[in-house]
């Protein structure tokens, strides 16, 4: 099968994953304790904010995690400081959006840690976390591939069962969704220059494969895109065989996109 080129605007791939793969645990000494973090889902924003530094000050510079988690803590953050700062029609469906997206990441490194099956999108990122050759923005990336390709369509529908509302364009759930595009593309174009190093701190080498692959990534067409998968996976609801294939799809391209993103550099 020929691998497409990177690309945050995905719609749908026919294919399927190994969900049965499983990755091992202990990679790192101190996963032990990068587990317990992960005991308690979160139920609010404060939570997922809480759980995420925790991890923060347990993840040292040289495992590659720290970089996506990082980046992941500060858009929470602000996140938060929007829904806090109220405009929005729908703070409180944010709010939950927020809590179920973060709960898929925490699930998939907590059955990683626990040398569980996990979707393959998240393993791609969880395998190579003590790759030197790689750089943290390569690491961030890789995880938001995973997080916003794969997780976020269920994450709404998710929060949609919650809310008795169907995902839909020119809703004010969605008009709010869209809303804080602008602080994420903004945290996220930060970190490309932020995070421009290898995984230990030394410089990157000039690399054009690399330089148009960050260049082309926006978080606004990834989330559009999210909302798309979701509209599309709520309607197949009553067909469960047909919603996990389509999962399995999304999942199949994510790990493929992943797998590009996270190419040593010579």
């Amino acid at each position: 099968m020929q691998e497409p080129r990177p690309t945050l605007g995905l719609l749908f791939y026919v294919g399927t994953c190994d969900q049965s793969t499983r990755y091992n645990p202990g990679m790192f000494a101190y996963d032990a304790s990068l587990l317990a973090c992960l005991q308690t889902p979160p139920s609010a924003i404060a939570d997922v904010l809480s759980t995420m530094r925790a991890m923060d000050a347990v993840l040292p510079d040289g495992d590659g995690l720290k970089w996506f988690n990082w980046l992941y803590l500060q858009v929470t953050a602000g996140v938060e400081a929007q829904v806090s700062g109220g405009g929005f029609a729908n703070p409180a469906f944010l709010a939950e959006l927020d809590v179920q997206f973060a709960r898929l990441y925490f699930d998939s490194l907590r059955e990683s840690l626990s040398g569980q099956p996990l979707p393959d999108c998240w393993g791609v990122l969880f395998s190579q976390r003590s790759d030197v050759s790689l750089g943290r923005i390569q690491f961030a990336l890789a995880g938001i591939n995973a997080h916003i390709n794969h997780d976020l369509p269920m994450a709404l529908v998710a929060t949609c069962q919650g809310t008795k509302v169907a995902p839909a364009h020119g809703t004010s759930q969605h008009s709010d969704y869209t809303a804080v595009n602008s602080t994420l593309d903004s945290l996220v174009e930060a970190a490309k220059q932020t995070l421009h190093v290898r995984l230990l701190g030394e410089i990157l080498p000039p690399v054009s494969a690399l330089e148009n692959t960050i260049a082309a990534w926006s978080v606004t067409a990834a989330r559009e895109a999210a909302w798309n998968n979701a509209e599309l996976l709520w309607h197949l609801q009553p067909e469960p065989l047909l919603s996990s294939a389509f999962l399995n799809s999304l999942d199949g391209l994510s790990a493929v996109i992943g797998k590009s993103l996270l190419i040593p550099i010579a």
